[in-house]
């Protein structure tokens, strides 16, 4: 089939990336090797904030009560439907056991890591709702302790409204740090907390490239890039919509690709025609962004017919998923690359993005081909167990031995071997790798 670009993307959400890797060595290096000390410099550098690290109780009290008393009941509902979601996520992993011969019993268990460390941007914008995803499907899934890291402003800390929500949410800790440095000591364990055992949330190409270098001696939820979104689109949507959640997401930041398909072409002009001056409406941080994301990541595409949207879709793999267009079952079962899906003009990818329930940490940059976001389970440890009586182990015992020497691992088959003679005296097994 045929695809044909109205506009074409200029760049990737990977061209021009820095090379920060052995900048972000380095500071892990240098943290690591100082401790507390050489994090606070970094943090003094950085952060130009030299205010208390670890909040107080009386600190978190003087900034939720500068949170406005709407603001504070919008981030109770969005919270009390992250939470439902999570808690019927969870219900959805259960302790299951099987008998795999009579008398010999294999199970599955989840146990959840025990700590967790939850990163909240708080630069550009501040991020209330990465504080409620993140710190709440901790606590959710069970961790016994949950710091929420967050970079502060010089003089005056982070945002009253992260607090807030970091607070209510479950956070046991909430660290005034940024960047590189935030990330090092919830993975260190510094200022007195647990070492984390997982690292989530988004965060710039410093903390991304932090948690890639990390990655092994940590869990992480993934390595995030640049946030995109693409847009299904038929004869039935509204332009102005359409390109209304465009630049919603384009002004995510400069390098934030949005992609349009469908198979409409009036319908792709007129959203093409209209997004200029959605853009040019913005405050000017947001315009700075969408304007670039546009001109430069943001592509328009014409396909035969929906088959080949779908198909187009999942080649991309986009974070966002919305579909505008008829028949919307269709699409829930045809497409299979993405990683949230919004279904029909009536949600939005802003609903996800803050309010709705489902997770706002998703995989970018076609990641969405193999892993889904942040959920509970991403803090759940799977775990198998086994126990079986004498009786019951002797087939496994007779094969483990045979396989064992198959493959030449001859210690693994006598750990097999002296069970067989232990339990059936007297009996002759041929344990050998020969037919």
């Amino acid at each position: 089939m045929t695809r044909e670009y109205l506009k074409k993307a200029t760049l990737t959400s990977s061209s021009g990336a820095s090379e920060v890797h052995d900048t972000v060595k380095g500071i892990l290096d240098d943290i690591e090797a100082g401790g507390d000390a050489k994090a606070l410099e970094y943090a003094a550098k950085f952060d130009r904030y030299e205010g208390s690290v670890l909040l107080s109780q009386k600190e978190i009290d003087a900034a939720i009560a500068l949170v406005p008393e709407k603001l504070k009941a919008d981030i109770r509902f969005a919270h009390d439907n992250v939470r439902r979601f999570a808690e019927t996520q969870k219900s959805t992993l259960t302790d299951v056991e099987m008998e795999i011969e009579p008398g010999f019993i294999a199970g599955q268990k989840a146990i959840p890591v025990d700590a967790a460390g939850c990163y909240v941007p708080g630069g550009r914008y501040s991020h209330i709702a990465s504080a409620i995803m993140t710190v709440t499907t901790a606590k959710v899934a069970g961790c016994h302790h949950i710091t929420a890291c967050s970079p502060p402003r010089p003089d005056v800390g982070i945002a009253p409204a992260i607090v807030y929500a970091a607070h209510i949410c479950g956070a046991d800790k909430i660290m005034a740090m940024g960047g590189v440095q935030g990330v090092a000591a919830m993975t260190f364990g510094l200022f007195g907390l647990p070492k984390a055992n997982i690292l989530v949330g988004p965060g710039n190409q410093f903390v991304a490239e932090a948690k890639r270098i990390l990655f092994g001696r940590v869990g992480i939820d993934m390595i995030a890039g640049p946030t995109d979104s693409l847009i299904l689109a038929d004869k039935t949507a509204e332009a102005h919509i359409v390109a209304t959640d465009l630049v919603s997401q384009a002004e995510h930041g400069y390098n934030s690709p949005v992609w349009l398909v469908t198979d409409d072409r009036n319908l792709a002009k007129t959203v093409m025609d209209i997004v200029p001056a959605l853009i040019s409406d913005l405050p000017e941080i947001n315009r700075e962004n969408a304007f670039a994301a546009w001109r430069d990541y943001a592509e328009v595409i014409i396909c035969e017919d929906r088959i080949d949207m779908a198909k187009c879709s999942d080649e991309y793999a986009p974070e966002h998923l919305t579909v505008q267009a008829e028949d919307l079952d269709w699409w829930l079962d045809t497409l299979s690359c993405y990683g949230s899906l919004f279904l029909g003009e009536e949600t939005t990818v802003s609903y996800g993005d803050k309010a709705s329930g489902t997770n706002h940490v998703l995989p970018t940059s076609g990641a969405a081909g193999y892993t889904g976001g942040l959920s509970v389970h991403k803090y759940m440890k799977i775990v198998t167990w086994q126990r079986t009586t004498r009786d019951a182990s002797k087939r496994v015992a007779e094969a483990t031995a045979r396989i064992s020497r198959l493959e030449g691992m001859e210690g693994h088959a006598r750990a097999a071997d002296v069970r067989l003679a232990k339990y059936f005296p007297g009996e002759n097994f041929d344990l050998s790798a020969e037919g």
